[in-house]
This record gives structure tokens, C-alpha cells and sequence, in this order.
């Protein structure tokens, strides 16, 4: 039967008769004392499909694997390229001062972090298969490492992305403040001057009113004096705060009376137990 392990390999029936077209998802099977290791590759951000890395050891101790290079140390290997990405990735945190730049970290640390997470899953079943190799029992605990490596990078790119979301939204609250107070002022002004301009307006008209016999410097300064009154009037009116709205009335009103919130016990969490090495 032909499948994706390499015909050089000598690989028990069993094994190869797991594999379809493809790798399929990252796991450890075991047979007649062989073990294979289905591993992924690091992933790019946009990488819908996954390169799957195969590593074999024999029942004699000796490991093989589908990728180029030397064979010794592959677990190794195989771990410190996530090493090196997960470095990459914390300097780009550290040089990270915009929206746009933790959303792309975001959009490459997930799928790193999956997979290391699937990756230190599959060395812990390849562990409670061969219990006694020291390689893959170094390799798990590296895995481990990796992956809280991956999940503080996800956190800390997520809490960027937060803080920086709200800051915005803070400073956007602070403009739409400033813009509503150079409004009001605005609105202060036309109820000012709007009394005089409406009373000069009236006045101004070309008909008998019975005020021409008053002489013209009297009902001027009357007229003037009178619409700075009203305006100040006016604008004392409009600069009055509201009343805040008392809610507890408005539920009253409503006939919905605030619930009595009972006391809940919250059950604490089982700890995660940690695998003995």
C-alpha cells in the first residue's frame, strides 16, 4: 500500500495503513515498537493548509524524518524553529505602537499557537507510549514551554490591541467633549445678541408704532439695554445643567423594582494536574 511515509522506511503495515491523501492533524502512533510522529511545520499567518513533518524512530532507538538535514536531535530541531518564531514575534510586540500592528501579530501568533498546542498534545500521547526515551520526554517539556511562550504572546498582543482600542475611544470621547462645548458657547452668543437683533428687527419696520414723539437717543440705549437683559436671562436658561434622572424612581414608576441578587457560590476550578515526568 502506497502512502505518504517514505517506502525506506521500514514501518510496520499498521502504521501505514492510518494515512489517507494526506497527513491529517498532528499525532503519535505506535506499533510493533515503532514510533511515528505526524508533526506540522511552523505556520504563516495565511497558510490555510498545513506541511507535515514525519519522524520515525525504530525499536532500535534511531530516529528518521521527512525533512533535509542531519538526523540527530530531530525533536530538537523540529522545536526550536517555533523557538525562533516566537522570538521573531516577541521583538515585533516590543516595536508595536498601532492598531494595524497587533492585529497582524494577532493573525500570526493564533496559528502558532495552535499548533504548538497540538504539538505539546502529540508529545505527551508519543511520552505515554515510550516512557522511557529521554528525547521525547525533553521534547514534551519543551513543548510545554512553547506553547505558554505562544499563549503570553497572544495575551499580551490581544491586551495591545484593547489598550490601544480604547485609548482611541478616549481620545475620540475628548474631541466630541471639546466640540460640544465650542456648541454651547456658540449657543451662549446667539442667545445673547438674539433678543436685540429680534427687538431692532421689529423696531426697524416703517409703520406708526406711537414711539416716534420719544426722542432717539432714550429709546435707542431703552431698546439696547432691554435685549442685553432678556439675552442674559436667556443664556442663564440655557446653561442650566439637567437634573441626572433618578433611577431608582424611574423603576418605581415603571412598577419593575430592582431584583435581590442572591449570593452564589462560584466552584473553584479542578487544578490542572501536570504529568509526571
Amino acid at each position: 500500500m502506497k502512502t505518504i511515509v517514505p517506502e525506506d522506511w521500514d514501518v510496520p503495515v499498521q502504521i501505514r495503513a492510518r494515512f489517507g491523501d494526506s497527513a491529517g492533524r498532528q499525532r503519535a502512533m505506535m506499533a510493533n515498537g515503532h514510533l511515528l510522529l505526524v508533526l506540522h511545520e511552523p505556520p504563516g499567518p495565511n497558510d490555510r493548509d498545513r506541511e507535515a513533518r514525519l519522524i520515525w524512530r525504530s525499536p532500535d532507538g534511531s530516529w528518521r524524518w521527512t525533512s533535509d538535514g542531519a538526523s540527530t536531535n530531530l525533536l530538537k530541531k523540529h522545536i526550536a524553529l517555533f523557538a525562533s518564531r516566537a522570538e521573531q514575534l516577541e521583538n515585533q510586540l516590543q516595536s508595536a505602537n498601532c492598531a494595524a500592528d497587533y492585529f497582524e501579530l494577532l493573525q500570526a501568533i493564533t496559528p502558532l499557537h495552535r499548533t504548538s498546542r497540538n504539538l505539546h498534545a502529540t508529545l505527551q500521547s508519543a511520552r505515554d507510549m515510550l516512557s522511557e526515551d529521554k528525547d521525547v520526554i525533553i521534547a514534551r517539556d519543551a513543548a510545554g514551554d512553547l506553547e505558554r511562550a505562544f499563549e503570553l504572546l497572544y495575551t499580551d498582543a490581544k491586551n495591545g490591541l484593547d489598550f490601544t482600542a480604547a485609548q482611541k475611544a478616549e481620545l475620540q470621547s475628548q474631541r466630541s467633549y471639546e466640540m460640544a462645548m465650542s456648541a454651547h458657547r456658540l449657543n451662549l452668543l446667539a442667545a445673547l445678541f438674539f433678543p436685540v437683533t429680534a427687538i431692532s428687527s421689529i423696531f426697524g419696520m416703517n409703520f406708526p408704532s406711537g414711539l416716534e414723539a420719544i426722542p432717539g437717543q432714550w429709546l435707542f440705549w431703552g431698546i439696547l439695554g432691554g435685549g442685553l437683559l432678556t439675552g442674559v436671562l436667556l443664556t442663564q436658561v440655557i446653561a442650566q445643567k439637567p437634573q441626572p434622572v433618578d433611577v431608582s424612581m424611574l423603576r418605581l414608576a415603571a412598577g419593575n423594582p430592582k431584583p435581590k441578587v442572591k449570593n452564589r457560590k462560584i466552584a473553584k476550578p479542578n487544578a490542572r494536574k501536570i504529568p509526571a515526568v
